[in-house]
């Protein structure tokens, strides 16, 4: 055994110092330098080694296609929807913008209704959202990026647009009432810790 170890050794170490230079080399090597060792652990003599075959499959890996650049939207636009999946659209998709402010009218009172929040919570509402907004439907929080009326996180998860006044009352009051029960469970919280 241990002329065995002294006649494999050099020959290892050769291909060893080949592999590092090139990676093809290495894959060879590797399965080069296992059959030698697997046969002379089984047969126990130099002759077994002559017998020993092997095949090592070399790949060449797929490059991974460079993105085209994205178009970006002028200010004020909205950018393209992007086309389904499989469906060329001949427009390159624009990356993720924040919804457009809004520039609309009406009042808190209309809002509400349009949001279909229940009269007799609207004192609820306007307590939470005079704290959070103003009212002011386009109110951005500049560190977290909340926004809208009730300040949603992120803005993106608000359906129809996180500054749309109405859109951002009919995702607050599903989340007052699936959170806390109901919109005076929301002003409780909020009364208890300055924020919901």
């Amino acid at each position: 055994m241990g002329f065995l170890a002294a006649t494999l050794a050099p020959v290892i170490g050769s291909q060893v110092a080949e592999a590092s230079q090139d990676p093809a080399a290495s894959r060879y090597a590797t399965a080069a330098d296992e059959a030698q060792l697997f046969a002379a652990a089984n047969a126990g003599s130099l002759n077994a080694l002559g017998t020993v075959s092997y095949e090592a499959e070399l790949r060449t890996p797929t490059p991974t296609p460079t993105p085209a650049p994205a178009a970006i939207a002028a200010p004020g636009q909205q950018p393209e929807a992007p086309a389904e999946e499989g469906q060329p659209s001949g427009e390159v998709p624009a990356p993720y913008s924040a919804p457009a402010p809004f520039s609309g009218g009406g009042s808190p009172a209309e809002w509400m209704a349009a949001a279909g929040i229940a009269e007799s919570d609207w004192g609820y509402v306007d307590y939470v959202v005079s704290r959070e907004s103003g009212w002011n439907p386009n109110a951005t929080n500049p560190s977290s990026g909340a926004c809208g009326l009730v300040q949603a996180y992120p803005c993106s998860k608000v359906p129809g647009g996180g500054y749309d006044p109405v859109a951002n009352l009919q995702w607050a009051n599903g989340y007052a009432v699936g959170r806390y029960g109901s919109w005076a469970g929301a002003y409780a919280f909020w009364v208890s810790n300055n924020w919901w």
